[in-house]
């Protein structure tokens, strides 16, 4: 089933800690899943069942999705090279 929707999209890590605790810099968005191609609400939605499996990489970003569901939010982190583009360039850095 594909995500549709308001997803809360967080970029975290980096070189620059975005997100992390201490850090002053914040990378967030969102994005609605029903305004997206037909391949990105697939491959988002497919993130929120099975989140892959990626070993860590230093400085590297993950992104933190959260959608709304019946039973609440649910949210998943995944590596960068999981998440959609269209997703990703919904955030937008701002300092704390």
């Amino acid at each position: 089933m594909a995500t549709t929707g308001s997803v809360a999209v967080e970029r975290l890590g980096g070189f620059a800690g975005f997100g992390l605790p201490g850090s002053r810099l914040r990378s967030r968005g969102h994005v609605d899943a029903a305004h997206l191609a037909a391949a990105d609400r697939t491959a988002l939605a497919a993130l929120f069942e099975k989140t892959p499996a990626t070993p860590p990489m230093p400085d590297a970003f993950r992104y933190r999705l959260t959608r709304q569901t019946p039973a609440g939010p649910q949210t998943v982190e995944v590596a960068e090279q999981h998440v959609p583009e269209s997703v990703k360039g919904c955030v937008s850095d701002e300092l704390m």
